[in-house]
């Protein structure tokens, strides 16, 4: 679905940001970043919220260990566990509280607000607002409950030279780039930030429409065909082999200190990524995952409203799927691509009753999490592109904690893989007693 397609009411945020700010205001807020960036003392201290006052603003500064310190306690609100819902719900969307919220806040947080004296008081204009909340987020934490982020990994990365290293970073970087053009041809934008894990990225939209998520899955589906591209016409080792997988869950945000001053480019650690580096751990090269979540999808418009369904990662798949079309008659490879499609491996198309296979991973530390594989045809005027892996080819290469495996099976096969496991550790530690027993006689 493009852009122009889309209600009104769902469009990307930051065209009110748009409206001129006024010389008076611009004032405000350099006074207001010059004395932040002196309370944040170089990241010891983080912003909470704050309030408009009418000689300038009140803020509620803390140290950056009184979170973890505070969510350690036994809550005071109402019940025995309760701060850190709390603390995610107050540093999560806008920052912006009235005067008698903000003072609950420093009374539940036994904390006391510090005021910040402007020469004007701030206007009310929403341009105004949200330039305070992004100074706000800047020298604070901030929580997304929900939000989609895509890994992308560059497959034996260590086993080149750095300059080898370089291009392939600079190809996937390149392919990023691209795909935010072909995409933006089309009138959907990507507002992607990225942070790099060494050997790849990870990625995500800064967006949060209710679209938001299904543009970065078109956006993986692009990134990876412009490097299958790029490989097919590159020479040496230049043009990195990938792996991906895509997720959405939670995470934190932050922005952390160069020098003196914090970041432009935030950083996001949490739920999400946590899943993202385990699956991608497990991941073959060429191969694509996507993880096991549920999220809210627009479904259908109701006097003007697009209202959500909450949907899993199959049916989020069949969405995506279902509106690909938008991206058809993108050039790549100097071809135009004339159809588009993908399907999670084991599904059937003509029956959406049948729920696709999932790949069981366990982790370093024994812990079990489920992904789907995805694979994905794009015709070419005539010539077919596939991307990802097919079962065949998992079968033939994954460990076995990472096979495509019919989802009902899947809980007993892991406790029995988890118990063979445990029993070749056993037999393992007992030979290795026995030779060095037998050593010691």
């Amino acid at each position: 679905m493009t852009e122009s397609q889309r209600p009104d009411t769902e469009q990307r945020q930051g065209g009110a940001a748009a409206e001129a700010i006024s010389i008076v205001q611009r004032g405000n807020l350099k006074a207001l970043e010059q004395t932040l960036r002196k309370q944040w003392r170089l990241g010891q201290n983080i912003v909470l919220c704050w309030s408009p006052d009418e000689r300038g603003m009140l803020v509620i500064l803390v140290p950056h260990y009184f979170l973890g310190n505070y969510c350690a306690q036994a809550g005071g609100g109402g019940g025995a566990n309760d701060n850190e819902p709390f603390i995610r719900q107050l540093i999560s969307g806008k920052r912006q509280k009235s005067r008698d919220e903000l003072f609950a806040i420093a009374q539940r947080l036994d904390v006391s607000p510090t005021f910040i004296k402007l020469s004007s008081p701030l206007s009310e204009e929403e341009s105004v607002l949200e330039s305070v909340e992004q100074l706000i987020k800047r020298y604070g934490l901030s929580f997304v409950n929900s939000r989609a982020v895509m890994l992308i990994d560059i497959a034996e990365f260590s086993l080149y030279t750095p300059f080898e290293q370089a291009s392939q970073l600079n190809s996937l970087s390149y392919s990023l780039n691209s795909a935010y053009n072909k995409l933006l041809s089309k009138g959907i934008k990507i507002n992607f930030a990225r942070t790099t894990t060494g050997d790849g990225y990870y990625v995500w939209n800064r967006d949060i429409s209710p679209y938001a998520s299904q543009d970065l899955f078109n956006f993986l589906l692009l990134v990876m065909a412009d490097n299958a591209a790029a490989r097919a016409a590159s020479r040496g080792n230049t043009v990195p082999l990938i792996r991906s997988a895509f997720h959405i869950g939670s995470h934190y945000e932050l922005y952390q200190a160069e020098g003196i001053n914090p970041t432009v480019f935030s950083y996001i650690v949490g739920d999400v990524t946590i899943e993202l580096a385990r699956m991608v751990d497990k991941a073959q090269p060429q191969q694509v995952l996507i993880g096991s979540f549920e999220c809210d999808m627009p479904s259908r418009e109701r006097s003007g409203v697009m209202l959500p369904v909450r949907v899993k990662t199959p049916g989020f798949v069949r969405i995506c799927k279902r509106d690909l079309g938008a991206i058809a008659g993108i050039a790549l490879a100097g071809k135009t691509v004339t159809g588009i499609d993908c399907q999670l491996t084991g599904e059937d198309p003509a029956d959406t009753a049948v729920e696709p296979g999932r790949i069981t991973i366990t982790d370093k530390h024994g812990l079990h999490r489920y992904a789907y594989n995805l694979e994905v045809s794009i015709d070419l005027e005539g010539v077919r592109l596939a991307l990802g892996l097919g079962e065949a080819e998992i079968v033939d290469h994954a460990e076995s904690e990472s096979q495509v495996e019919p989802p009902a099976a899947e809980p007993q096969l892991s406790r029995a893989r988890a118990a063979d496991a445990m029993f070749n550790d056993l037999a393992a530690i007992l030979k290795r007693r026995n030779e060095q027993s037998t050593g010691s006689d």
